[in-house]
């Protein structure tokens, strides 16, 4: 343990880091020490005298002078230790990073001696704030050094006896957390035959120290404690379980006892994710050893520093998330400036699934989210909620499980597996303390993540009222056993559901084909039909497209030194993007090169990466001009919707086409809503609203709603004629006659081609008011493919021909 962690210091251990000045001075004329040179153990070295000096002095010196060059020039802990004073806080944070820096010899002792180096950081803390605030000792009779920023971080499963005693980093999701409760930390005891007061005792957290004879009388007791002079701390415990999506397949999560004490308890609750930095110690346990009949010692993370894991996503204010690297942010940030992110992003989803454009729409906007609005005590919901409701086969489950892989944070169940318990809240009795305590369930676990429930039909009604109001206030009230409290269980949830006798038939109404009732279906913001009609023609393209995926996949064929290929569910001429229907797009087609598609479509760790960076630097705002175009779809949708048979269209609607949005926007990572994002949110509701209808008002809603629906086929139209327009004038200036301005859709293979720059041809757009990322999408649509041009990414210019 101690090589792992001098390779943790880094740098060079021969200078102790010189700082001249008077600090400098020896305390009572003792020789200064050379931390490096010496023998036997460790621990029994720093017990000296003379070594606890020398550690004093100069960890003394580092927080006095240390200097974070990147942040400011002036000394960094003064400032540390004056914004934590403000506070009236008793912890001031340590980066390791600094002190392995400054102090190497110091950085690798508090790695692998870290009880006796952090007492001893303590005392000389507490006389730094001191020298600062004279007077702070009246508010915290104790400052505690938390030390932060440890390079290398263990799972909970491969914590093992060579990190027991020293500082450890794990992370994980907090399940149980017990009540606050008093600690001895002091102990004094008064003899029973003399009544002399013995102690003080400091107790230690392994076992209990009581004194063995009177200092007075001799007597070996008995003895009483003294409740006047005993002084006590706060303690609690935490139970850490492993991320749901850390945990390998077919393997249980690990847990961990964690103790809080002093001022690091209620720091986390039920349900959050969190970084913890702390000693891993053993203890005796006297029942495990009757148990198992042989000795066995129990062990657990005494807590030093925790830290919250994604705290506030989505504000755009923290400067990015923690769970990214300085290069993960650049090349994230470079990412979201091609303005084709967004039909790239939609080619990512779930591409080993052919079709269901409407579904991979609605998915991609719940990984997003909208922009929650919390107003005091209020909270309105920016996650989206969808429903995946289709016929047997239609790739539902395998939705589930591309989102729980892509989601940085996703807890997967089913229906009959789950109870109204499991899902939001249980009420434990504690083995220890016998009182009880409160376990969050899958809701609580996937926190600031998404829930995925497969088979939603299949629970039981009581088990899926229990959710009404996770999903639509994201909390859960628990009022158990006398524990009444409200857990957060903020996370998009995804389900999925068959109908009623296993296929879906659109000539019922909605709430014929389904066994869910209206309160929990308003709920979901996006219902996805998912019909799988006969159709000779796409069969046969999704024939074609699972054979050639599970061909180009075999293991022999990677053997061979062919790369994974990922066989794209659609070809680029119609996207999502562009009011392609489920179960329409074909694979390659005309002017489409199949080389080209993999550099369109990002990979999963990329996409996961992206969608976080999104939800931390993107804060989307709508303008008054959105509202007022979402209020008047929204009044028209309720009027088709009280004549109608489909889902009911409630006020809650409309806050969802905000949400969705506002999701858009974030994909795009943009700090206002657009038209385009709003065209798109309104767009995603009316393809989940006409498809819940009956066959035959399907047609005639298409056709009320069809300026919405084809919004996108008017971009192309506008923009195809831009291009001819410009496309004429290029053939007019070089052949340099105007009097032989030809047809340009009339082209031979003999003539010429004509080609024009894409910043020409944008400038042209933006006359007629569309904007870059529009093109990107025309640049894909099917119209360009048809009309015969050719997108040339190279030479960033757009060039003509004849199509066979």
């Amino acid at each position: 343990a101690r090589r792992r962690r001098r390779a943790l210091a880094g740098g060079d251990m021969g200078g102790l880091g010189g700082f001249g000045d008077g600090d400098d001075e020896d305390e009572e004329g003792d020789m200064p020490v050379n931390l490096q040179n010496y023998r036997g153990k460790l621990s029994d070295w720093i017990d000296t005298a003379p070594v606890q000096r020398e550690v004093k002095k100069n960890f003394m010196r580092f927080l006095k002078t240390y200097v974070a060059q990147e942040q400011s020039p002036k000394p960094f802990y003064p400032m540390q230790a004056n914004a934590m004073c403000r506070a009236n806080l008793a912890s001031l944070e340590v980066s390791y990073m600094h002190l392995s820096h400054a102090e190497p010899v110091l950085s690798i002792w508090v790695a692998d001696v870290p009880k006796k180096m952090l007492a001893l950081f303590g005392e000389v803390a507490k006389e730094f704030v001191l020298s600062i605030f004279p007077r702070y000792d009246e508010i915290h009779d104790a400052i505690y050094v938390r030390v932060k920023d440890l390079p290398i971080s263990d799972a909970l499963r491969d914590i093992r006896q060579v990190h027991l005693n020293v500082l450890v980093k794990t992370s994980g999701v907090v399940t149980r957390r017990t009540n606050v409760l008093p600690q001895v930390h002091t102990a004094y005891f008064t003899c029973m035959k003399c009544q002399r007061l013995n102690g003080p005792f400091h107790q230690d957290t392994d076992h209990e120290i009581a004194p063995s004879a009177c200092i007075a009388c001799q007597s070996r007791g008995p003895f009483e404690v003294n409740a006047a002079q005993t002084t006590y701390r706060n303690f609690q415990k935490i139970t850490l379980q492993e991320p749901p999506n850390k945990v390998p397949p077919g393997r249980l999560p690990r847990t961990k006892e964690v103790t809080l004490v002093h001022d690091l308890i209620d720091n986390c609750r039920p349900g959050e994710e969190i970084e913890l930095t702390g000693i891993y110690t053993n203890a005796f346990d006297a029942s495990l050893n009757t148990k198992l009949g042989f000795p066995v010692f129990s062990t657990v993370i005494e807590a030093n520093h925790i830290h919250k894991v994604d705290d506030v996503p989505g504000t755009g204010r923290f400067g990015g998330d923690s769970r990214l690297s300085d290069a993960d942010r650049e090349e994230m940030a470079q990412l979201s400036r091609d303005p084709k992110i967004g039909a790239k992003i939609l080619r990512s989803i779930a591409p080993s699934i052919y079709g269901h454009h409407h579904v991979k729409a609605a998915i991609a906007l719940s990984l997003f989210g909208g922009q929650e609005k919390v107003h005091g005590k209020h909270r309105v919901r920016g996650d989206i909620n969808i429903l995946l409701l289709g016929d047997p086969g239609t790739a539902k489950s395998q939705f589930l499980k591309y989102v729980e892989k892509v989601s940085s944070r996703a807890v997967y169940t089913t229906g009959k597996g789950a109870s109204a318990v499991g899902l939001t809240a249980s009420v434990h009795k504690d083995s220890i303390t016998r009182e009880w305590t409160l376990e969050g369930g899958a809701l609580v676990m996937a926190d600031r993540g998404t829930c995925l429930i497969d088979e939603f039909d299949k629970m039981n009604e009581q088990d899926r009222v229990s959710i009404h109001e996770a999903m639509e206030q994201q909390s859960i009230s628990v009022s158990k056993a006398g524990i009444v409290t409200s857990l957060q269980a903020r996370c998009a949830v995804v389900a999925a559901a068959n109908p009623i006798g296993g296929r879906y038939d659109p000539s019922r109404a909605f709430h014929e084909n389904v066994e869910l009732t209206e309160p929990i279906l308003s709920r979901f913001d996006c219902l996805c039909v998912i019909r799988d009609t006969v159709d000779p023609s796409t069969d046969e393209r999704l024939a074609r497209f699972v054979v050639e995926s599970h061909a180009a996949n075999h293991p022999v064929t990677l053997e061979e030194g062919a790369a994974p290929t990922t066989v794209p569910s659609s070809a680029p001429e119609q996207t999502a993007a562009e009011g392609a229907t489920p179960q329409t797009a074909t694979r390659g087609g005309a002017g489409s090169a199949e080389g080209d598609l993999p550099t369109d479509m990002l990979d999963m760790e990329t996409l996961k990466k992206y969608i976080l960076y999104a939800k931390s630097q993107a804060a989307p705002k709508l303008s008054e001009a959105d509202v007022e175009k979402l209020a008047n779809v929204y009044a028209e949708l309720r009027r088709e919707s009280a004549n109608g048979h489909g889902a009911p269209i409630a006020v809650r609607h409309l806050e969802s086409m905000i949400r969705m949005a506002e999701a858009h926007a974030r994909m795009h990572v943009r700090s206002h809503v657009t038209d385009t994002d709003v065209d798109f949110a309104i767009r995603i509701m009316l393809e989940s609203f006409i498809g819940t209808q009956k066959y035959g008002a399907q047609a005639s809603l298409t056709r009320r709603f069809r300026r919405f629906l084809n919004k996108a086929r008017e971009r192309d139209d506008v923009c195809l004629h831009a291009l001819r327009e410009l496309m004429h004038w290029r053939r007019v200036m070089d052949s340099r006659d105007p009097n032989s301005a030809i047809n340009l859709t009339q082209a031979t293979p003999e003539r010429p081609t004509v080609a024009v720059g894409v910043a020409d041809f944008e400038s042209k757009l933006r006359e007629c008011a569309v904007g870059a990322e529009d093109a990107a999408a025309f640049y894909d649509s099917a119209a360009f493919k048809r009309a015969g041009y050719v997108f040339d990414h190279q030479r960033r210019e757009i060039r003509f021909q004849q199509t066979a």
